[in-house]
């Protein structure tokens, strides 16, 4: 027995070399899940048993639409029934198709209940087309992208642009993906990118062309990349950046070109894709459209409740106070006032829904369009400087303009524009001055006009303090605003 136990239990081990390459295995997996590979695209074509085994890739295609032909109706439909009134108007006209408790033709009472689903939807399917037409225009900008037969940047859409492309860009070009910055036409290997689509600030700030780029003897060249690129899954931190290329060097935020930002006082730069599409930094902070509710429909959802809630009370003591009439003055007796009898009719609740009145909501949908055709066709919120108007792009909240009870300001030039403009100068006593911008920013005369057009129950006192100092020894202009800004209700 115990040499057959003992047989066993050496059949049963496992070799140590055999363990080791287990956990390396097992290693290498939770590796490549928290990373990805990136290689150029301009390298030869690979084996299709290779091609395999490569995970597939965002392409750079943007879509912020809510809808498609097939989803439209049920979503948009379970998105109005959110709305409880909706919700109360379709039960009470479905209950006129029921003969015992039917009050009004069924047809007169869908009617209504139609025309605001109806007015609703087509809304939303407004506001979705622009959506749409928005991401075909994005889609359909133009970039320079490195072509492997004809060995030259040529001209290419954003939404052909691939995770592995090698892209240039020029000064006052908007970035179309996420870009590891590999060449510069600044000496220093520096470029300088606007990131206020993405966070609001139009400070310049600075990005390196990795450091391993920086020491080439002659200008990059895209088909001469051969390193494979090992960098984090896509993550919406706009604040960090890790990766390596090759075995040795490593990538930080400050070699990444992020989509959105735009390319500021450098002539010329280039890099590749690393993350594309719906897998940028970017639009993996854009949560995507969702369905918008103002204060006026959710205190409406509260108030419907609470009628619904009467009308079934008063519809419960109408039949108990029927029953008991009834109950009382049989066939025997004769009461005082002519009463159906038991298969009469009661108080039903068909007959009581007036208590919420539909006109009421076909009324405000009627409003809600014409205020956002007036807000459109606003010759006061026009801007002549670049030929725009306001739009408005959630048309479900436009009665919540003007309800605005604080602002909380972190510094001059949230409301306001900070611009510095050439006014005058003075060469050998002759002053040359111009007058065009001597005019005050376009910004600030929007903002106190919408506000004060657009609201009705707020007062905005405001303060505009301007300091200057004219300093004769350096012909400099200095200017010191000081913009505080109150809104009580």
């Amino acid at each position: 027995m115990s040499q057959g136990s003992s047989g066993a239990e050496g059949a049963a081990q496992v070799p140590p070399g055999h363990r080791e390459r287990q956990r390396k295995r097992r290693r290498r997996r939770r590796k490549e899940s928290r990373t990805r590979l990136v290689r150029s695209n301009l390298l030869p074509p690979e084996a299709e048993a290779e091609k395999s085994k490569r995970t597939v890739l965002a392409s750079n295609r943007l879509k912020t639409t809510k809808y498609t032909a097939l989803s439209f109706l049920p979503k948009n439909l379970f998105e109005q029934f959110h709305r409880l009134a909706n919700v109360y108007f379709v039960f009470i006209a479905l209950l006129n198709f029921v003969p015992a408790v039917n009050a009004f033709q069924p047809e007169l009472a869908l009617a209504p209940v139609l025309f605001i689903l109806a007015v609703t939807a087509i809304k939303d399917l407004w506001e979705d087309y622009s959506r749409y037409r928005s991401d075909e225009e994005i889609n359909h900008m133009e970039c320079l992208v490195y072509s492997r037969t004809e060995k030259k940047y040529i001209s290419r859409y954003w939404k052909e642009v691939k995770v592995g492309d090698f892209v240039q860009l020029r000064c006052n070009e908007i970035i179309p993906a996420d870009i590891l910055l590999l060449s510069s036409s600044d000496p220093d290997g520096l470029c300088h990118i606007e990131t206020a689509n993405l966070d609001g600030e139009t400070n310049l700030k600075q990005r390196q062309v990795v450091r391993r780029f920086l020491e080439l003897d002659s200008e990059f060249d895209p088909l001469k990349f051969t390193s494979v690129i090992e960098c984090e899954k896509p993550n919406n931190d706009l604040s960090r950046f890790r990766g390596y290329i090759g075995k040795k060097e490593g990538l930080f935020k400050e070699n990444l070109l992020l989509r959105g930002c735009t390319i500021r006082n450098t002539e010329e730069v280039a890099g590749i894709v690393i993350y594309a599409g719906h897998e940028t930094k970017a639009l993996l902070n854009n949560n995507g459209p969702r369905y918008k509710r103002s204060k006026l429909e959710r205190q409406m959802n509260a108030d419907v409740l609470w009628c619904v809630l009467i009308l079934l009370i008063m519809c419960l003591f109408s039949a108990i106070g029927h029953g008991l009439w009834v109950w009382q003055y049989g066939e025997k007796k004769k009461p005082i006032f002519d009463v159906p009898g038991p298969d009469g009719k009661y108080l039903s609740p068909v007959l009581a829904s007036v208590m919420i009145p539909i006109s009421l909501y076909v009324s405000i949908e009627i409003v809600k369009i014409c205020q956002v055709y007036f807000i459109h066709q606003d010759k006061d919120l026009y801007d002549e400087e670049t030929d725009s108007q306001l739009q408005c792009r959630a048309l479900n909240i436009t009665e919540d303009l003007g309800q605005v009870q604080f602002i909380f300001s972190d510094k001059t030039g949230t409301l306001t524009e900070n611009k510095m403009v050439f006014r005058r100068c003075t060469v050998s006593g002759i002053e040359y001055s111009h007058d065009a911008n001597g005019k005050p920013g376009i910004l600030l005369s929007l903002t106190m006009t919408f506000l004060s057009k657009y609201s009705a129950c707020i007062k905005i006192f405001y303060t505009l303090e301007h300091m200057v100092h004219l300093s004769k020894l350096n012909n400099a202009i200095g200017i010191k605003t000081v913009f505080k800004l109150c809104c009580v209700k």
